[in-house]
């Protein structure tokens, strides 16, 4: 089914223009094996097909200096909106916000996603206030900027994944959007995404 979907790429010629504006597009990539398999081939076709019209940025995390949120609130509280962590997490920070879209990308690892995805996750809580608001009967953080960019899930699964654990990852991810004021626009498999059906989706928010 991948080679499949690969090959359809000599079509997208063929095919109407999938982009209407020019975006900014940021992919945070958790794969944790840097070596050739069916994702790394799916990437490596997805990227330069969003190419073409847009502004990609690509973050290889598992080649990054990320630490892990120490759960210090310095963010919050002595260096607003800064990380007391010096490292490589700046560069994505900045990114995300001057983003249109951001794609959270990786194979699934037991059953959620990679470490790597979930360490720089949770450290954009520091893109958010302390403060807390109600929304819709809920506790939110208010925001520190005015606008968050939409995003959305693309994912391998594993021989054992079910319904449940993707389920989990979408609530945990809904609830991420929450807290941003933003929305998960969709979540897609490696094994059954065609590469120009995912392009247009991703340019067309």
């Amino acid at each position: 089914m991948l080679t499949k979907n690969i090959a359809n790429l000599t079509n997208i010629c063929t095919f109407e223009p999938y982009f209407t504006k020019t975006m900014k597009i940021t992919i945070l990539d958790g794969n944790m094996n840097g070596g050739s398999n069916d994702y790394s081939l799916f990437m490596d076709n997805l990227i330069p097909l969003l190419r073409k019209e847009n502004t990609v940025e690509v973050f290889p995390l598992h080649a990054m200096d990320l630490k892990y949120c120490n759960g210090c609130w310095s963010c919050w509280w002595k260096t607003p909106g800064e990380c007391a962590q010096k490292d490589d997490a700046e560069q994505i920070f900045r990114a995300y916000m001057h983003s249109d879209f951001v794609l959270f990308a990786s194979p699934l690892i037991a059953g959620f996603t990679s470490s790597a995805l979930k360490k720089i996750t949770d450290r954009l809580i520091l893109l958010l206030h302390p403060y807390i608001q109600m929304d819709v009967g809920e506790s939110h953080h208010h925001k520190r900027y005015d606008h968050y960019p939409d995003f959305g899930l693309l994912l391998q699964q594993e021989a054992d994944t079910d319904e449940q654990d993707i389920a989990i990852i979408n609530d945990i991810y809904d609830r991420l959007s929450l807290n941003f004021h933003t929305h998960r626009r969709f979540t897609r498999f490696v094994e059954n995404t065609h590469l120009e059906e995912l392009a247009y989706e991703t340019c067309h928010i």
